[in-house]
């Protein structure tokens, strides 16, 4: 069973540091997502139907909103820790103006890059201060996370074509059905959706509503759906101590199993290990 080593969460979005040894479904995330192999095992994600490696020689990078999911190869047991870097992209923005674009769909244009020194030594030294379990300040951790992204992004994205791609409107904005859709997802973020209902207050059809909406996001509308109840569980589980079990039937879980297992489908941990081993910073 995978677990998570440490987790640090705040205005960045979200550091994890996981020992993976099983698959995960396919999922998306709205932060801008960077993961890069800390030890273990090579792995693989499979990112716009391909398979992408995780080696110590390459990150694999997935842009805001796209679909994808963790393929381990080979033998489960042989387990790959891996420090998966979730990005705020306001955050991102705060940090050069030029990653003001980070929430772009084309933001990067290959999924799979090969990293050199530079990097490698700024993810073994991130890597190694969270597993010590000592604490990292914050200030001495957002120094070292900027340092680390801004050495990823600035030869593998679209950052220095900044106002080409802001000119370039996602597909998703195109259709006032598909906007709609959307809307009512988000209104309803971090619970169950009737697709049926949800298609009929679009005004379409089941298939055409489901074909559109591929064609627009990029993904299935349930996975959509998943991916805002997912992030409105992190939200609710580094918000304080509120009790899985009323989080759970908050998110619209017929019963907190339901709830662990899809937590676990989802990030490859339960809940409550996510609790146990997060550190929200800069909460009040």
């Amino acid at each position: 069973m995978s677990t998570a080593i440490r987790i640090l969460q705040g205005s960045f979005g979200r550091v994890a540091l996981l020992d993976m040894d099983g698959p995960l479904v396919t999922h998306a995330h709205h932060h801008c997502h960077i993961l890069l192999k800390a030890s273990g095992a090579d792995s693989a994600f499979v990112v716009r139907d391909g398979l992408q490696t995780l080696t110590e020689r390459t990150a694999v990078l997935v842009n805001a909103w796209e679909p994808h999911a963790y393929a381990p190869a080979g033998n489960f047991l042989a387990g790959t820790v891996i420090l998966a870097l979730y990005l705020d992209c306001a955050w991102l923005a705060g940090i050069h103006r030029q990653l003001s674009v980070a929430g772009h769909p084309h933001f990067f244009p290959h999924s799979c890059v090969e990293i050199g020194a530079a990097i490698r030594e700024r993810a073994d030294s991130l890597a190694l201060e969270m597993a010590d379990g000592s604490g990292i300040a914050p200030d001495r951790l957002e120094t070292r996370l900027s340092d680390l992204v801004l050495a990823v992004l600035e030869p593998f994205s679209e950052m220095r074509n900044a106002r080409r791609l802001a000119h370039s409107a996602p597909l998703s904005t195109q259709d006032r059905r598909i906007r709609r859709a959307v809307a009512l997802l988000q209104q309803g973020a971090g619970s169950a959706r009737n697709m049926h209902a949800l298609a009929a207050r679009s005004g379409l059809s089941r298939a055409h509503f489901f074909a559109l909406f591929r064609q627009c996001m990029n993904m299935p509308p349930a996975v959509y759906a998943n991916t805002l109840r997912m992030e409105a569980a992190i939200d609710g589980l580094g918000a304080g101590p509120v009790p899985i079990a009323d989080l759970s039937g908050r998110l619209g879980f017929a019963a907190q199993s339901h709830f662990t297992r899809f937590f676990r489908h989802h990030l490859g941990i339960t809940p409550s290990e996510y609790r146990r081993k997060t550190n929200v910073l800069g909460r009040a």
